[in-house]
């Protein structure tokens, strides 16, 4: 367990000597301000040496009780005056006052909320109490009589309990007293170091109510000044967890000096002159674990000092090498082997989502995969003449994403269509409007194919090719996906110049001249014009006002209903739109900020934890709320999301069952295995792809992964959907990274100075589950839906592809690039790793990168498939260009 660690000094005072609280370590040190109001911010302890060797001293000849019985601390400090040896015995009249005086009840530094202070501001420091002068500052003394232990007093004891910095410390931690000063009355040091059997409660002795397990006295004359920091050097050894698990195992005073002896061979100096001791190094964002400063011997000579090598030098692209991707030999072992993982964990799949941040995480993904829907929809509907379009997209995914997250082995997968399936059913359109062929039915036939190639490859077991999917595979394909989701966004959103033109031409001088008037002309209604309410009929003198606001009365006929009645605009004011397109670039780039900053918010310094998490949680949904305000208000007709309110199929020659047969030659079903192997190629590496990056070892997933169980899923689902006639599905890379991101764990109680803890993702069913529900259901709430402008969903697109693209370390090599070495991030690789070789690999990496993008735009996305699986062929070949040391840095190694 980890050691609250507080260090008392003995001041003298006016009226008298008293213990007062200096300072407190859990991770790192924090001081008493001087003037004794405030805490100083944590940081990075910095200690002389010749502390370390004065304590070092201090223990060899000290007191030294272990594994002591004690139930107060009266009974420690008997037991430690009785117990001490003949050289350094107090004298038998000096232990009652020295006695006495370790029995002073210590003054507390209380921590003050921002509301405690706030409320202080108009009061007078010592209000009722009285001012003393200690150290040059006028500093206020509270409880300042000395007052017994075993009795302590009701103040000390509600203190306690009202301490706000009991929250940081970790459960089951114990306590650590330091106790330093300077005594007249003794000749010569008075040094004890205790360490409790058990863990006992010792009254007001600390700040925040623990059990105390060690105990570091010393008492000395005040010719010798240094007491002050042999405490802070002794509270430094105990916050070190090598040191620390000696002290709790020592039998013997040896073994702790062997264990000081150790910490002074990790010990490293700084010159003086070189550096400003008197400031304050602030704790770091990472901090090598024990196992690793124990592995790495700093002197090694090929170490480059690199404490955290032996850890960042073992991390393959996927932490799946164990039985999960094994081979058992045997017919569909391996999809057996997944169902008996995952079975255990059933039932807490749905327990563990009984969290509000699985709320945050259903509405965020929702919205994301409704415009996914929408997007990729309106896409597949322009390139299949509607035979698929928004509301088979939504139907589809409703259903393939619901009965995916119900049996699947990894339900974190959000399963939609995705661009390289996009380019499969355009190609095979066009193939089938030029050799006059159904589409819907060649595609069944596909598609059944497609099912039946992937029952075969959950049945051999091929899904232990996935070992072979290294760092190099998965960020070539990731960053594909990820650019797709940022330049359908970009996209979507210049589309808008054209459906809202931008008005270059409009002069706010020359409004009294634009008008615009309804022509009802026929041969028998000659002359007949209809302009705004302002406007007398036929009056060519008169020029009507512009107004966007429908006509009022009956005078006046609206666009709508011009067009209705057969007219047409005249006019120079009648393409006139508000500039839609400038403010949907507003919110579309609002929005991508937005969730950007209040992502961030978790780790800001403004507001409570509790507050910046929550911020933090619900940051993409407060996202889109605001700028769905700003939209509100502003009150322009931006395009909204609008859903499907009605359950008929986009193209009314086409119903909701393909048939096999009928439409085309009996030996289509023959020839459509060969775009069937391409398919079944596209799904294979889509799918496991994404399954590899979503069961990287750094989420730290604790449930397995279903590799041969969510192919069988994809593949089944294939044939519903070829059926029905509704889009293929696979695992959406970028989402399926957004909702393990919406769903990370972190430690809820964290030391001062210390990062919140990495606790791993909230595995569970129900999130998913409850999107594709909403999804299900979108078709009801139309009307809600309609009030969510397009761009602020464009701008969750380019965030959520941003986060998935600078995830990945191609990104931090690509700004190597462009980086001077002087200003380069002291990474691992570039220690051991020359810098020339690592851009080489990312040239590399960025030449397959551009390949494939070639490939998917191009009339040859037909080989799109046969390229991604080339890409482990590339891989391969790379090990005749670089050595498996470097390879082993920049990627991983092969099987």
């Amino acid at each position: 367990p980890l050691l609250f660690i507080q260090l008392n000094q003995l001041i003298s005072t006016p009226a008298g000597l008293q213990w007062r609280e200096m300072a407190r370590w859990i991770k790192f040190e924090e001081k008493v301000e001087d003037g004794g109001e405030r805490w100083s911010a944590p940081h990075v302890p910095v200690l002389s040496l010749h502390s370390l060797l004065q304590l070092r001293t201090c223990l060899q000849k000290g007191t030294m009780l272990l594994d002591l019985d004690a139930t107060s601390f009266k009974d420690i400090i008997d037991k430690v005056l009785s117990g001490q040896s003949e050289a350094a015995e107090v004298q038998p009249a000096l232990r009652e006052r020295l006695a006495a005086l370790l029995l002073l009840q210590p003054q507390h530094q209380p921590t003050k909320s921002l509301l405690q202070l706030l409320a202080e501001l108009g009061l007078s420091p010592c209000r009722g109490m009285a001012a003393q002068s200690w150290a040059g500052s006028s500093y206020c003394i509270l409880n300042a009589q000395p007052r017994h232990p075993e009795y302590p007093a009701a103040a000390s004891l509600s203190f306690q309990l009202r301490n706000r910095f009991r929250k940081k410390v970790p459960p089951g931690a114990e306590a650590a007293h330091v106790a330093v000063g300077e005594v007249e009355f003794l000749e010569k040091p008075f040094t004890a170091f205790i360490r409790l059997r058990r863990g006992v409660s010792l009254g007001s002795l600390a700040e925040v109510s623990l059990p105390s397990r060690f105990l570091f006295i010393l008492l000395g004359p005040p010719k010798v000044k240094a007491y002050h920091e042999v405490g802070r050097a002794m509270a430094t050894l105990l916050t070190d967890e090598l040191f620390q698990r000696v002290a709790r195992q020592a039998e013997h005073r040896e073994d702790l000096m062997a264990g000081i002896e150790a910490f002074l061979d990790e010990l490293i100096v700084l010159p003086p002159g070189k550096w400003d001791p008197s400031a304050r190094i602030p704790p770091p964002s990472h901090l090598p674990s024990p196992r690793r400063r124990t592995a790495v011997d700093p002197l090694e000579p090929h170490s480059n000092g690199d404490m955290t090598a032996a850890g960042d030098r073992a991390s393959p692209g996927h932490s799946c090498s164990g039985e999960e991707l094994e081979r058992t030999g045997r017919l569909f072992g391996g999809l057996l082997r997944d169902i008996r993982r995952k079975a255990p964990w059933y039932g807490s799949d749905f327990s563990d989502a009984l969290h509000p941040q699985c709320l945050s995480a259903v509405l965020y993904i929702y919205l994301a995969t409704a415009t996914n829907a929408i997007t990729f929809g309106g896409m597949l509907g322009d390139a299949t003449a509607n035979m698929q379009g928004v509301l088979e997209s939504f139907l589809g995914t409703a259903f393939a994403g619901f009965i995916f997250c119900l049996f699947s082995g990894q339900p974190l997968t959000i399963l939609s269509s995705t661009g390289p399936v996009l380019v499969f059913e355009r190609l095979l359109f066009s193939f089938s409007q030029d050799h006059s062929l159904d589409y819907l039915e060649f595609r069944l036939w596909i598609g059944l194919w497609v099912a039946f190639l992937g029952v075969v490859l959950v049945a051999t077991e091929a899904s232990h090719l996935v070992r072979y999917f290294t760092r190099f595979t998965e960020e070539g394909f990731c960053a594909l996906i990820s650019l797709i989701f940022i330049y359908d966004s970009l996209k979507k959103m210049l589309s808008l110049a054209d459906a809202f033109p931008i008005n270059w031409q409009y002069r706010l001088d020359n409004v009294t001249s634009y008008t615009c008037t309804c022509n009802l002309s026929s041969p028998g209604r000659q002359g007949r014009c209809w302009a705004g309410p302002k406007v007398s009929m036929c009056d060519p003198s008169s020029l009507p006002t512009l107004s966007l606001q429908p006509p009022a009365t009956p005078a006046g006929l609206s666009r709508t209903q011009c067009l209705d009645q057969g007219g047409h605009l005249l006019g120079t004011s009648c393409q006139y739109v508000p500039d839609v397109t400038l403010i949907s670039f507003l919110l579309f780039g609002a929005t991508f900020l937005f969730c950007i900053a209040l992502k961030r918010f978790r780790s800001s310094r403004y507001f409570p934890v509790g507050v910046r998490k929550l911020v933090s949680d619900f940051a993409v949904i407060l996202a889109i709320l605001a700028s769905c305000t700003v939209d509100a208000v502003l009150g322009l007709e931006t395009p909204k999301l609008l859903v499907p309110s009605e359950l008929k199929p986009t193209n009314p020659a086409r119903g909701w069952i393909v048939f096999p047969f009928g439409a085309n030659p009996w030996w289509v079903c023959l020839v459509s295995t060969v775009p069937a192997v391409l398919v079944t190629i596209l799904i294979f590496m889509d799918q496991q792809i994404t399954a590899v990056i979503l069961n990287r070892r750094e989420y730290k997933l604790q449930k397995g992964a279903g590799f041969h169980l969510d192919l069988l899923c994809v593949s089944l689902l294939m044939v519903v959907t070829s059926v029905t006639g509704l889009p293929w599905y696979v695992s959406a890379t970028v989402i399926s990274l957004a909702h393990m991101e919406s769903l990370r764990k972190e430690s809820a109680t964290s030391a001062p100075g210390e990062q919140p803890q990495f606790l791993g993702i909230r595995e569970q069913r129900l999130t998913g589950l409850a999107v594709f529900i909403l999804m299900g259901v979108s078709v009801f709430m139309a009307p809600v839906l309609k009030h969510i402008p397009m761009p602020v969903l464009y701008g969750v697109f380019l965030h959520m592809g941003v986060t998935a693209l600078n995830s990945i370390q191609l990104m931090d090599r690509v700004r190597l690039l462009l980086m001077p070495a002087k200003h380069q991030p002291d990474l691992a690789y570039l220690r051991h790793v020359p810098l020339r070789r690592v851009h080489i690999f990312t040239i590399i990496q960025l030449l397959c990168l551009a390949l494939l993008w070639v490939l998917k735009s191009t009339v040859a996305a037909i080989v799109f498939p046969v390229m991604l699986l080339a890409l482990v062929g590339i891989r391969k070949g790379l090990e005749r260009i670089f050595s498996p040391h470097d390879l082993s840095w920049l990627d991983g190694p092969l099987p």
